[in-house]
């Protein structure tokens, strides 16, 4: 069994003149660990808090949440709001460390451009779509590491959010789920492969009290500052974090057509 655990990064709100979001594009982090390596993988980020506490004082129920981190800083427990922007930065960056340090996981990575969908909605369902695809794609070709066997199956494990939504989602894609292929002779054809191997409902969980989803909003944020950096991350380098130090974790076989060779997925 594969567990997934998501974050996103943005809102799915279009700009204007259609909405009022203040973002052109929408991101997803799906962080994959399999349940014969999700021990270990537990073991390695609670090894890193506990190195965070002694180093920052950061306590281990203190969630790391990068947005509040950086941009609402009054919402931060006081352990984290009394260190200084860049102190904060340096926990981020010794987080991603500690994440691309375990080698059994995978970090598949979506973007939607917000100008291609007509509303919020489509911009929510393009990006969980895809994420969905891939990691049905990639359990099923058997490209997650160390892992072949071919009966395992996928958990996902979303932070809070519209929990209905993303079961009407998947039910759909375990119904009906169209596919545009590209056949060898360059003709795109349409197939009908419903999903098969994620099971159950996703299962929201409360991103305080998992590390893991913890670990997937960092992949998030900087995964988003790595094509769309704020003034703060560009300056000091957080721009290349994504690239730099996720990049032994990343899904690379998500997809073949990033630019970068990153495995991001462009919608």
């Amino acid at each position: 069994m594969f567990l997934m655990y998501v974050d996103e990064s943005g809102d799915p709100g279009v700009p204007p003149p259609g909405g009022n979001s203040p973002t052109t594009h929408f991101y997803l982090s799906g962080l994959v660990v399999h349940e014969l390596d999700w021990a270990s993988a537990n073991t390695e980020l609670l090894r890193f808090r506990h190195w965070l506490k002694a180093r920052y004082g950061i306590y281990l129920d203190d969630e790391l949440h990068t947005t509040e981190m950086f941009s609402a800083q009054r919402r931060l427990p006081t352990s984290l709001l009394r260190l200084r922007k860049h102190e904060r930065l340096a926990v981020l960056r010794h987080h991603l460390d500690a994440i691309a340090a375990i080698h059994t996981i995978r970090v598949i990575n979506i973007v939607v451009d917000k100008s291609r969908c007509a509303d919020s909605h489509s911009v929510f369902r393009k990006a969980w779509y895809a994420l969905f695809q891939r990691f049905e794609n990639t359990i099923s070709r058997r490209n997650f590491p160390n892992r072949s066997n071919e009966h395992d199956r996928g958990l996902v494990f979303p932070d809070n959010t519209a929990a209905s939504v993303l079961k009407s989602h998947l039910e759909d894609m375990r119904q009906r789920n169209k596919l545009l292929i590209r056949q060898p002779n360059g003709i795109i054809q349409t197939i009908d492969e419903p999903i098969k191997l994620i099971i159950e409902d996703p299962v929201c969980r409360d991103s305080k009290h998992s590390y893991f989803v913890q670990a997937a909003d960092s992949c998030a944020f900087v995964f988003k500052q790595g094509l769309q950096p704020n003034g703060f991350m560009k300056k000091h380098g957080g721009n290349a974090y994504f690239r730099k130090r996720l990049e032994p974790v990343l899904c690379k076989h998500a997809s073949n057509q990033d630019p970068l060779g990153l495995g991001v997925v462009r919608i």
